[in-house]
């Protein structure tokens, strides 16, 4: 069923039916509530009676996604068929351009959503693990060389922080997502009598043209699995022989298929590749709109592809790195090990100079000196396990009342 057969009577070439058709069937649950709010201002406006709007409200409770067939060219055209004859009434008032931008912000509203309460699990995995090591010590690095003496804890809260600012992102990109395009039509509303919806943007060509909320929903995606991705990249590292500061557990990694020794970090490499699909996405969009003059374009039919696919993959990624990080087991005395590095402390032994009176740029000469000729010994005070009066501690209940805020 197409909308538009009263203008193009000798129908569509087959090649260009399955061209132009729309892969939106995730969007039926939002463009029926959309549908809803719209058959509610319809019979403010008296133009649906009681009856047909009562009727309307029952036959959009019993659509389901099996109710679509391939002669649908979209979910639109699919739920005013599905409505029956009331049906041909409904569609006063608006189009498919402002209809479809009102389904896809509550898509987007509702992905945001499901990407802060998956992220919200997956940190407070992050968290009682750097409460369990909250004292492990470790080498803290730079350049991936060993820097300065941290703990278990303190390493794990940076990937929390990290955590926290893609949830704010998801939550701005929410509120992007939020006001109402309802009521713009094609481009310039309508001449019936409808009563506007609440939050509803100011002007009707930017109403139905607007695609910022999916490239900031897309944005979100793209630096939580750069994130993710270097989270990855770090457990990868530890997993090898060469560091062996954690242990792979079994629900989380796979074996080779030639080579019967091997346990392989997959969730954590496939986390670190997802981010350049995100990133792909990103820019893609980002070329689609690109240029587009206002108002509405059929070009915009290829927003929902990369969004649809952006849910999937991150609900997948944090999924399958919060297993992992629950289960995974942290080789304490080979951190030890490491850790007990001199050089780790020489930053210590300059600033123990300096606290002497030695101006610091001398003290980092004298010490980069012993270290060169051999003789450096490291200070016996023990280093700070973290940055901060509290330590690790008061970070970590710090970070505990921020996530349960």
């Amino acid at each position: 069923m197409t909308l538009w057969s009263g203008r193009v009577e000798s129908g569509l070439a087959s090649e260009v039916w399955e061209f132009l058709k729309a892969d939106d069937a995730e969007l039926l649950p939002y463009d029926l509530a959309a549908t809803r709010l719209h058959a509610g201002r319809l019979h403010a406006a008296g133009l649906l009676t009681d009856d047909e709007l009562a009727e309307v409200a029952e036959r959009l409770a019993a659509i389901a996604p099996e109710d679509l067939d391939p002669s649908d060219e979209d979910v639109h055209s699919a739920i005013e068929r599905l409505l029956g004859p009331v049906g041909r009434k409904i569609h006063a008032g608006r189009s498919r351009n402002d209809q479809v931008a009102a389904a896809f912000r509550l898509y987007v509203e509702d992905a945001c959503r499901e990407a802060v309460d998956a992220i919200e699990r997956f940190a407070a995995v992050v968290l009682d693990r750097a409460e369990a090591d909250a004292d492990t010590p470790m080498p803290g690095y730079t350049h991936l060389q060993r820097a300065q003496p941290v703990t278990v804890g303190h390493h794990l809260l940076a990937w929390a922080e990290m955590l926290e600012r893609d949830r704010e992102r998801f939550r701005s990109a929410a509120g992007q997502a939020a006001p109402s395009p309802l009521g713009a039509g094609a481009l310039a509303g309508s001449t019936l009598p409808l009563p506007p919806p609440a939050n509803r943007l100011r002007n009707s060509l930017d109403a139905v043209s607007d695609r910022d909320f999916a490239l900031d929903y897309l944005y979100a995606c793209t630096v939580c699995h750069s994130h993710l991705s270097r989270l990855g990249e770090e457990l990868c590292l530890w997993a090898t022989s060469e560091f062996g500061f954690v242990r792979l557990p079994e629900a989380a990694a796979t074996g080779s298929s030639m080579m019967p020794q091997k346990l392989n970090p997959d969730v954590a490499e496939l986390a670190r590749g997802k981010a350049g699909t995100a990133l792909g996405r990103l820019t893609g969009l980002l070329a689609v709109v690109k240029g587009l003059p206002l108002a509405y374009d059929r070009d915009l039919q290829e927003d929902k592809a990369p969004v649809f696919s952006a849910r999937r993959d991150l609900r997948a990624t944090l999924a399958a790195l919060e297993v992992l990080l629950e289960e995974i087991e942290f080789d304490r005395e080979r951190l030890a090990q490491a850790t007990r590095d001199p050089l780790l402390l020489a930053t210590d032994a300059a600033e123990a100079l300096v606290l002497e009176g030695t101006p610091f740029r001398d003290a980092h000469e004298q010490v980069a000196a012993e270290i060169r000729a051999g003789t450096f010994a490291a200070p016996s005070a023990a280093p700070r396990p973290a940055p901060g009066p509290g330590g690790v501690h008061e970070a970590l209940a710090d970070a505990r009342a921020r996530w349960s805020g």
